[in-house]
């Protein structure tokens, strides 16, 4: 420990000079601490800077300045990580995307040269970003803000007036952080990301016209497409009404009217789409102005009058994008110049990928509800889950669908049900037929461990009619939902149901959940545990012959290491969740695969938390998706999709060179979390010191 008798050094004259007089004390408190393992260095410190605080060697405002100074350093430098993780140049992204773009046209043209192959390459949505909100709010919004603009800009001093900004503001989360401020936190990143998918889907555009010119307007670009979770998952929480679902999918209608009419050329080819956005725009406003505020229970009165809103303004406002698209399509046609039908085709991009919402909604709960749900019409005594009821449940659950018819779904009928997944199923139904049946949405399920759960999610979509436009999602996060995914889709797969589902929808959903999965297995088994049921998915597929459904996977996770992102770039985020090997079984099936990742809360919303993040995030990931078709070699590409052996590709790594090693290795790092997680002593220190230490980050209950 540091010689308190030592005589007194004078007081530190600035900030700098304390922060380097409290250095060379950890440094010196280290040093001891080496010799003599007893010794403990932190207490050591703090005991010092406590004796010194008492001698009057340093007082409460150096502390202070101290502090403040720390705060600014610490501020710029995650500035300028941020900056540096989504590889936002000095250039501030400028024609980063007619680089990439030019790049595809071009491979394009030397490998089939055809407008016909480029249109398909950028007109399948391959990739999402999804705006997800768990407790994860730690940060102020106005912090996050500053370090976003200041991370967006190369101008110096601008950058530390932003650093000064935040630093002056407080470092603990907004004091209430309700579902509201988490939408409009998610909204703000979304409409980012929106206006960078748009600069994107222009250079495709800008591309497409160099090389086709009499050509490129049939090019619809929407390799991209912007999601969010946000007032949608009800999974581990009842305090989401389906009237407050129901406001927020509005809200997220309005915004998607209100882009267009703010990009749209004011010329009188526009004038259809212009009329016929505006009414739908103000019969939205009218809808929302009935729609019941968060954290109040409506009246039957006050339900009635928002119902009658929406019915009654339900043709005015649109229900399906199908109008708006033909209006815009035919903009294109009359336009006089390529610059007016250069930002109509743009628009029409969005509308295509993103129907009448601005972000696509995704739903979840849990496989639970759905069971309990279902219990009301099954007679089956025990769980699902129970290995020794497997059979009679599958059979049951079939049963069921050989029979089912679907019943009316009116908004009394939603305001009197009790059961959750029933009155999700029913909120969906509304907004298909009320707000926007453009697109098939996600119905996310949490901790699915049997096929049952499928099925049985299958017959409450066809009990309330919305099947054909429900994407049942399977989350695969629980140790025994890693050993044990494969199994529940091959049960699902078997029955004739599920397969027509899938055929009809023309897409198999999956979701993977590295936080949880680090919680239940540790993060270093899971991620081996994820891929292994990845590449056991694509053979299962190629198997019962479905390689011309479209397999989507959604990776969601947090954004540190042990939530599953990555430390050190966007790129490698990227690469570490859709590993080389699991893509090239895919692409050697035949099967073609949407990749999905969650950014979540403040943190993850930073990535698009200005326009020039945007758009630097969305650079990486068109790098991300079309790596293939932008390698300039042909030799080496064909090499790598064709010909390298898996095990080369990824520099003779182990793990795909000697499978029985890697299973092994990770097995017995997964035993080891495991019987950490089932020591009482461990839930007990979380439970005792989590609560107590940790701040509410969120609008989710504890």
């Amino acid at each position: 420990m540091p010689d308190d008798r030592s005589p007194a050094r004078p007081i530190p004259a600035t900030p700098e000079d304390l922060e380097i007089a409290l250095l060379e004390l950890v440094a010196q408190s280290r040093a001891q601490a080496a010799e003599d393992p007893f010794r403990n260095p932190v207490l050591a410190v703090t005991l010092a800077i406590t004796r010194r605080f008492d001698r009057e060697e340093i007082g409460e405002d150096d502390l202070d300045a101290l502090f403040a100074r720390l705060r600014r350093h610490a501020l710029d430098e995650r500035a300028g990580r941020l900056r540096a993780y989504v590889g936002l140049g000095d250039d501030a992204a400028d024609g980063v995307e007619a680089d990439l773009a030019g790049r595809l046209v071009a491979g394009i043209a030397r490998r089939q040269g055809d407008l016909e192959a480029f249109r398909d390459l950028v007109g399948r949505t391959a990739f999402a970003a999804v705006f997800t909100a768990h407790p994860t709010f730690g940060m102020p919004k106005a912090v996050a803000a500053a370090i976003a603009s200041a991370a967006s800009t190369t101008d110096t001093a601008a950058r530390s007036a932003l650093v000064e900004k935040a630093a002056s503001l407080s470092t603990r989360p907004d004091p209430k952080i309700s579902l509201d401020d988490e939408f409009e936190q998610a909204c703000i990143a979304a409409n980012h990301g929106r206006s960078a998918l748009d600069v994107f889907n222009g250079a495709l555009l800008d591309a497409a016209r160099e090389r086709w010119p009499d050509r490129w307007t049939e090019t619809v670009p929407k390799p991209f497409a912007i999601a969010s979770w946000v007032g949608c998952d009800t999974d581990g929480r009842t305090d989401i009404g389906w009237w407050d679902t129901l406001r927020y999918r509005l809200i997220s209608k309005r915004m998607q009217f209100e882009r267009v009419l703010r990009d749209l050329p004011d010329v009188p080819a526009t004038r259809v789409a212009r009329d016929l956005t505006a009414g739908a725009l103000d019969s939205v406003k009218r809808q929302l102005a009935g729609a019941p505020l968060l954290g109040t229970k409506p009246t039957l009165e006050a339900v009635h009058r928002f119902a009658l809103a929406l019915i009654i303004e339900r043709e005015r406002a649109q229900v399906d994008s199908g109008p708006l698209l033909a209006g815009l399509t035919a903009a294109i046609s009359a336009a006089d110049s390529d610059a007016d039908r250069r930002t109509i085709a743009v628009l029409r991009s969005g509308i295509a990928a993103h129907g009448l919402s601005n972000a696509l909604p995704h739903f979840r709960l849990n496989a639970s509800q759905i069971h309990n749900a279902v219990r009301r019409v099954i007679d089956l005594e025990g769980e699902p889950t129970d290995a020794a009821q497997r059979r009679s449940h599958l059979s049951t659950i079939n049963t069921l669908l050989n029979d089912v018819q679907p019943v009316p779904v009116d908004f009394g009928a939603l305001a009197a049900e009790r059961a959750s997944a029933a009155r999700l199923m029913m909120t969906i139904a509304q907004i298909l037929k009320h707000v926007d049946g453009t697109h098939p949405v996600r119905f996310l399920i949490a901790e699915t461990e049997t096929g049952y759960t499928l099925l049985a999610a299958l017959w409450l979509a066809r009990h309330y009619g919305v099947a054909d436009k429900l994407e049942i999602t399977p989350l695969f996060e629980t140790a025994s939902a890693l050993e044990q995914g494969i199994r529940v889709l091959d049960d699902a797969l078997r029955n004739p149901h599920w397969r027509r589902h899938l055929k009809r929808l023309g897409r198999l959903c999956v979701q993977f959940g590295y936080s949880d999965s680090g919680r239940y297995v540790g993060q270093l088994a899971a991620t081996f545990w994820i891929e292994r049921l990845r590449l056991r998915i694509t053979e299962l597929m190629a198997q019962n012959d479905l390689a011309d459904v479209e397999l989507v996977i959604f990776d969601t996770h947090g954004e540190s290491i042990g939530r599953g992102a990555h430390p050190t770039s966007l790129s490698d985020r990227l690469a570490y969740l859709a590993p080389e090997g699991a893509r090239e079984k895919n692409r050697a099936a035949g099967i073609k695969v949407r990749l999905e990742s969650s950014f979540q809360g403040s943190d993850g919303y930073l990535m698009f938390g200005s326009g020039p993040l945007a758009r630097a995030s969305v650079s990486r990931i068109a790098e991300h998706v079309f790596a293939d078709e932008l390698t300039d070699d042909d030799a080496f590409a064909d090499y790598v999709i064709n010909d390298a052996p898996a095990a080369k590709r990824e520099g003779g790594d182990p793990i795909y060179a000697e499978a029985d090693f890697a299973a092994e290795f990770f097995r017995a790092a997964r035993q080891e979390m495991e019987a950490l997680v089932e020591d009482p002593g461990y839930a007990a220190l979380l439970g005792t010191f989590g609560p107590g230490l940790i701040d509410r980050t969120g609008s989710r209950p504890a």
